[in-house]
């Protein structure tokens, strides 16, 4: 299809759905509740909606009296009926495929069902809001001129029982419909190779022969690929490889420690950089303004939200409340329930609204990824920062890092321990600690209020990683991918031990 009919073809069908988008933003709480009632009856003859006697349930206070709130292991029973073939477990329609995740702090595989309903009207309705999005607000890109180059996970199909698994990116591209490969690179053969390593070099040997416009994918084996790219055709950017680049769609784990090394290889002020938020269970948020860090909340994909304030998290207090009483700037675990048969799921994630009207967000890190051993409260948003403004400061830049506490011991106080990976380490190690402590100070009042006096915390320590310690990590536990993510904060030293023998 000649490039103007495509760009015209796309503006008619954005303008249809900008307009769809602006009456959630009008209606938000009318469009949240509407969903649920549908949600409730569209699953009243399942399982899971006799036990809670859906076909009653008049209003979102009756649902929320009567299902309680679960996490995966809750789920794992009736998820392996399913994933074994029974139906009317506790979605309606058949349950074909599982998105296979191991999570970022569970070694053990989790199988996240993804219905034909959750496949159509959320994880591909989002590919296409984000092109939509992208588009209203750049008309004169060229995108639809070149192909979009995908960075999915290497893991292949799995087939049991009339059901099959694998990363959700896999899912996806197997389920695309026969066209949306012209557009796209690699193809859809190389994108599922299951060897990471090979197929590391392969995407690279197909992709700097075509006209890419567009890249998505993970930041961190992003910037891997894209390496690669110039390590493999010795070019000094991207732009020299692949002229018309215009945009990256990236998601997954924070931008912001990677933010200086694309602007390194994309060096052009009017490149754009778009973030999304999803997992298996969803896709949530898509930044819909250019330049902008805050994500728009997709009320309209067949998820109902609900929303744990952090303060009381875990604790005998804890309290669910719908998407009309949150506030702006406090932290949220988020729960959902979908139209893939996640009945008041915590999804393990934690946000921050930046504004009610629209409902727009942050992601502020993972329900399990902090470290609040002392009472600190020490947040993945807090710890990047603080890195950031270190590494300006120390004139560093940092590939990865993760961070554990060091138990008190009699009367020895506790303190923090941190492994970073630098790709220009700072000239002083032991400034870089100092400067690093006082930023966690001036961003946390509660790591501050322990801090005070080395009251009950003492200065951090720090280790420098060796290169590539945790791509090396990452592939001990079979964990190389598109898809997989260092674990930033713990509770736990079960992976500072474990980094510590590789350095």
């Amino acid at each position: 299809m000649p490039i103007p009919l495509v760009n015209s073809v796309a503006s008619w069908f954005l303008k249809k759905r900008i307009h769809q988008m602006e009456l959630f933003i009008k209606y938000p709480h009318e469009v949240q509740h509407e969903l649920l009632k549908n949600l409730i009856s569209t699953a009243k003859n399942t399982e899971v909606g006799r036990k809670y006697d859906f076909a009653s349930m008049k209003n979102y206070q009756a649902f929320a009296d009567r299902i309680p709130v679960q996490k995966y292991e809750d789920y794992e029973p009736d998820i392996e009926r399913s994933r074994r073939g029974e139906n009317n477990i506790f979605w309606p329609t058949p349950i074909k495929w599982f998105a296979k995740s191991s999570g970022t702090t569970n070694a053990k595989s989790k199988f996240i069902p993804v219905s034909d309903d959750s496949l159509e009207s959320c994880h591909y309705s989002a590919g296409k809001d984000m092109l939509c999005m992208y588009l209203n607000n750049n008309p004169q890109s060229q995108m639809f001129a070149g192909k979009n180059l995908r960075l999915g996970g290497s893991k292949e199909i799995y087939r049991d029982n009339g059901t099959a698994y694998g990363d959700l990116s896999a899912i996806l591209i197997d389920n695309m419909p026969f066209w949306a490969e012209f557009s796209s690179t690699p193809s859809n053969e190389v994108s599922l190779m299951n060897n990471w390593e090979v197929k590391m070099q392969a995407i690279v040997d197909e992709t700097i022969k075509e006209r890419v416009t567009s890249l998505a994918g993970v930041p961190s084996w992003m910037l891997v690929l894209l390496n690669n790219v110039l390590e493999t055709t010795g070019k000094n950017n991207l732009f020299e490889v692949w002229p018309h680049l215009e945009v990256y769609f990236h998601g997954g784990v924070s931008f912001n420690p990677y933010a200086s090394q694309y602007q390194k290889i994309l060096p052009k002020e009017d490149f754009r950089f778009y973030e999304i938020y999803n997992a298996s269970e969803g896709f949530f948020a898509c930044q819909d303004q250019n330049d902008s860090k805050e994500l728009l909340l997709m009320l309209d994909y067949g998820i109902f939200y609900e929303f744990i304030p952090m303060d009381t998290y875990n604790t005998s207090e804890e309290k669910l409340i719908p998407l009309s009483e949150v506030e702006i700037g406090k932290n949220y675990a988020v729960v959902i329930t979908t139209n893939a048969g996640l009945w008041r799921y915590k999804i393990g994630d934690t946000v921050r609204f930046t504004s009610v009207s629209p409902y727009r967000i942050k992601v502020s890190g993972r329900t399990k990824h902090h470290i609040n051993v002392f009472g600190e409260e020490l947040i993945i948003e807090n710890a990047e920062e603080a890195l950031k403004k270190v590494s300006l400061v120390t004139n560093c830049e940092i590939m990865d890092y993760t961070v554990a506490p060091i138990f008190m011991e009699g009367k020895e106080k506790g303190s923090h321990e941190w492994i970073i990976e630098f790709i220009t380490p700072p000239r002083d190690l032991e400034n870089f600690k100092v400067q690093l402590d006082k930023a966690l100070q001036e961003i946390n009042s509660d790591y501050e209020a322990k801090r005070f006096n080395n009251m009950t915390l003492n200065v951090p320590t720090i280790h420098q990683a060796r290169k590539k310690l945790f791509y090396d990590w990452l592939k001990k536990n079979d964990k190389l991918g598109g898809q997989h993510k260092i674990p930033r904060l713990s509770n736990s030293r079960q992976y500072v031990e474990e980094l510590l023998t590789m350095m």
